[in-house]
């Protein structure tokens, strides 16, 4: 017999080796740290990622119909007839969302406004969420800062 074996033998049964730290084995000390509490979700929150697709749409990095299931009621319209025209396509540095802030008329609702700034030109983007039954959140209003064109009905 080798002397691992032999040591090995002369521990009573559930012991550790002498000098053997590792807590996870029978007979560690109840000193264990106690777990943390789980971390909240970390995933964008709803208004940054309706900025940063309302964005992409209007700067004309995507097409409009991009966003069409992500709409309802007459904001798909809206978007394209703003997109039309490449409001927020800048000249030399690409249009970012600088801020974004929002009000919580109701439950299930947000309105929110951007700041899209391109290099030294700073715009406003307004838009409405709501929550529909499913959960899911969809544009239901866009506009951005400056004159609005009259609805055609």
């Amino acid at each position: 017999m080798n002397k691992v074996m032999t040591r090995t033998a002369k521990l009573r049964p559930g012991a550790r080796p002498p000098g053997r730290r590792d807590s996870r084995r029978p007979g560690a000390p109840a000193s264990r740290k106690p777990l943390a509490p789980p971390a909240a979700p970390t995933g964008p929150r709803p208004t940054d990622l309706f900025a940063e697709r309302l964005l992409a749409v209007l700067s004309g990095r995507r097409p409009v119909h991009w966003m069409l299931r992500h709409t309802a009621g007459p904001a798909y319209d809206d978007l394209a007839r703003l997109a039309e025209h490449g409001p927020l396509r800048a000249r030399g540095a690409d249009p970012v969302v600088r801020d974004i802030g929002y009000y919580v008329p109701r439950a299930g609702a947000l309105e929110v406004f951007a700041r899209i700034g391109a290099g030294e030109q700073l715009r406003a983007m307004a838009f409405r969420l709501e929550q529909g039954p499913d959960l899911r959140w969809r544009c239901t209003a866009v506009e951005l800062g400056g004159p609005r064109p009259p609805r055609n009905s």
